[in-house]
């Protein structure tokens, strides 16, 4: 079964020939401003298994020195996937069409949470990034 998204204009989608893994929220203060949110919700893809549908040259992207970066539609703004040196590492949940057959497994670096979030009770949190 594949998954599909889209940006919040409809420009750009995309299609994940597999499933999702790792679903997490990370609650750092890059991922807050990267995603205008209290948290971002993401998932892994395998490598390979992510494809453009429609709309690619729309896409604003932003890499990082280390080599991790987001990618954005140009147009509306939808941060839509994660990318490592280049490959697709992941998508935003948010922007995922249906269900994603996942549910968010960890909240990480939640130490820097914005002072303004209640964490709910009972989640998986880790102050900083999840034990290697």
């Amino acid at each position: 079964m594949a998954i599909s998204g889209e940006c919040f204009c409809g420009k750009i989608s995309y299609r994940v020939n597999g499933k999702l893994h790792d679903a997490r929220s990370c609650h750092c203060s890059r991922c807050r401003k990267a995603f205008s949110s209290q948290a971002s919700a993401y998932a892994e893809v395998a490598l390979g298994t992510f494809e453009w549908v429609a709309g690619e040259d729309l896409l604003t992207t932003y890499e990082s020195h280390d080599g991790f970066g987001l990618q954005f539609c140009s147009l509306c703004g939808s941060t839509l996937c994660g990318i490592y040196k280049g490959d697709i590492h992941g998508v935003t949940l948010g922007c995922v069409n249906g269900d994603p057959g996942i549910e968010i497994a960890r909240h990480i670096f939640v130490g820097s949470k914005a002072a303004w979030e209640v964490m709910p009770e009972g989640v998986i949190e880790f102050e900083q990034g999840p034990p290697e």
